[in-house]
């Protein structure tokens, strides 16, 4: 990953249509939900999720704070601490969740990672945050198509979970 890739990143502007985002949301719709925020908590909203073929992209309320080439950036609309930034690949290519990576993948779970490096320098992180990716249900994987959570504003607690 050269310093030439960065050349092409943007962070959006605020406007009215900058602010809505087609972002991974299929089974909320499947199940009529909304959020997860409309369910007891977390947990339960990744019991309830369920993997899907079907189609991954719903328009929801959101601020892009990245985007590039191969990964979107964007403020979680149910945060679980004071910045709560979602990364995602803009194409799906079967990741619907970390177990289904394969070698061909190598590539944009790299820039999944660079993207938080970015983000993170850009929201002055500098002295410490948490990247997570939840995993399938006992994971609390609740949106089935890979996604990176950039967490920080509060003190983390170790063992997370």
């Amino acid at each position: 990953m050269s310093g030439s890739r960065s050349s092409g990143a943007q962070v959006p502007p605020a406007t009215a249509s900058g602010d809505r985002l087609a972002v991974i949301a299929s089974h909320l719709s499947s199940y009529g939900l909304g959020s997860p925020a409309n369910m007891a908590g977390e947990k339960d909203a990744a019991l309830a999720a369920e993997p899907v073929g079907g189609p991954t992209m719903k328009e929801i309320p959101s601020q892009v704070v990245y985007e590039d080439q191969k990964i979107l950036a964007f403020r979680d609309i149910s945060p679980q601490a004071p910045i709560h930034i979602i990364i995602i690949p803009k194409v799906k290519d079967g990741l619907s969740r970390l177990l289904k990576a394969e070698e061909r993948h190598i590539e944009v779970l790299g820039s999944l990672l660079y993207g938080a490096n970015i983000v993170a320098k850009q929201e002055g992180l500098e002295d410490g945050f948490r990247i997570v990716i939840n995993d399938g249900p006992n994971g609390c994987q609740s949106v089935y198509h890979l996604h990176v959570h950039l967490l920080r504003g509060r003190q983390m607690n170790w063992p997370p979970g």
